[in-house]
């Protein structure tokens, strides 16, 4: 397939595999389940320790998560940075936990840093989640690629000029993401995109790009978004980040209408639920 010529309607990419679970793009919305393993997570629900961790990691793919995200560093927007081994020690216990839990599942590894994706692989972990695309650490896309193991590229906006078409400057970030994981041996049909909601963009940006979201199926990859109790929802419904779940339930239906593959969300139970009756609708898959 050209990737960069527009996707029909019901043309999806090909199946992947992650961990033990084969995704069929097209089937079915599937749900990813944060756990942030750190203490300050913008949504506050940081999970510093292991067990509930690993508790945490059990009711959600109860509930239905078909997938399990795990980072041990903030990505707010007045996060503080830490290095790789404070980053490492946060993960390392909940990872080893999380995956003892929930042998099944797959584990994503949300990291910027090469080493901590290297040790979160070794340590369990089934792919990649990178916010900044591939562009913050030089190794990182060797290091997937060595593992070879699946990874979502981001379009980070943070410290990047408007072009003045959010479409147009995600559609390039993401293209040099995908440039950077191809020229270290990344498969394309290993590589996920996330157009990165609220990194960067302001209300009418996000609520812009929520809108246009399904043109980004153009370059031919499943599509994860992240939207889940996000300030943009906030700016609208004016509660704090965990009074946010309705208003994260319209962003989802609203994304899956416009064909995503995947959800990042906090309240499974839930979400599953606006996924499933979404997918009723859009997908026509019923039980």
């Amino acid at each position: 397939m050209n990737p960069e010529a527009p996707v029909p309607p019901g043309d999806h990419p090909a199946p992947m595999q992650i961990g033990k679970t084969r995704f069929v793009w097209g089937s079915r919305t599937y749900v990813m389940g944060v756990i942030n393993a750190t203490p300050d997570s913008f949504s506050g629900d940081g999970i510093v320790d292991p067990t509930a961790a690993a508790r945490q990691a059990i009711a959600m793919v109860g509930a239905g998560a078909d997938i399990i995200d795990i980072g041990a560093e903030s990505t707010r927007p007045d996060f503080a940075p830490i290095d790789a081994d404070e980053e490492w020690d946060r993960l390392s216990l909940v990872i080893g936990a999380v995956r003892r839990a929930v042998r099944d599942t797959p584990i994503t590894v949300d990291t910027t840093k090469a080493s901590v994706a290297t040790r979160a692989i070794a340590a369990g972990a089934d792919a990649v989640n990178d916010v900044t695309g591939l562009q913050g650490d030089p190794d990182m896309a060797a290091a997937v690629a060595q593992a070879g193991v699946p990874v979502v590229i981001m379009h980070n906006q943070r410290g990047r000029e408007f072009g003045g078409d959010v479409i147009e400057d995600i559609r390039n970030g993401l293209r040099r993401g995908i440039a950077l994981a191809e020229a270290a041996g990344v498969k394309r049909d290993a590589i996920i995109l996330d157009p990165g909601f609220g990194f960067g963009w302001g209300p009418v940006q996000n609520y812009n790009l929520l809108r246009r979201l399904g043109e980004l199926r153009d370059l031919g990859r499943p599509l994860l978004v992240g939207t889940s109790r996000k300030t943009f929802i906030g700016y609208v419904v004016d509660r704090p980040a965990p009074q946010r779940v309705w208003g994260t339930a319209a962003t989802v239906a609203l994304a899956i209408q416009q064909g995503v593959d995947i959800v990042r969300v906090h309240d499974v139970e839930e979400m599953v639920q606006v996924a499933r009756v979404s997918d009723a609708v859009v997908r026509g898959v019923l039980p």
